[in-house]
């Protein structure tokens, strides 16, 4: 993970073309907001964001949330097994629900489900 999700070493690397996309581990960087920008950064220079958890990791899901928040399409939650990466597929499956015709994420679609 070159970026670390830090939006300095996010710009470093855009300016050099080291990257097409950003792995953002939002409690890697220290605040949400430095996090949300590292995103923001990422979009605006067309790169992909992916929306990952990190090792470690409690049944906290709010990385769906944000993942759906910034519309990045991406989660990285590991496969389905153990309660801390289940919780956050669950609660992409919550937001879809909460969300209706308006979701865009496709989690059933993607698990072939429902």
């Amino acid at each position: 993970d070159f970026f670390v999700t830090n939006p300095n070493r996010l710009r470093k690397g855009i300016e050099m073309g080291a990257g097409n996309s950003l792995l953002l581990k939002v409690n890697q960087i220290g605040t949400l907001t430095e996090a949300l920008e590292a995103a923001m950064m990422a979009f605006s220079a067309g790169y992909s964001v992916i929306v990952s958890h990190r090792s470690g990791e409690t049944i906290d899901a709010a990385i769906s949330d944000i993942a759906v928040g910034i519309g990045c399409g991406q989660i990285k939650a590991g496969a389905l097994a153990r309660g801390e990466r289940i919780a956050k597929y669950n609660r992409l499956l919550e937001i879809e629900h909460e969300l209706g015709k308006f979701a865009s994420f496709g989690v059933k679609k993607a698990l072939r489900i429902g």
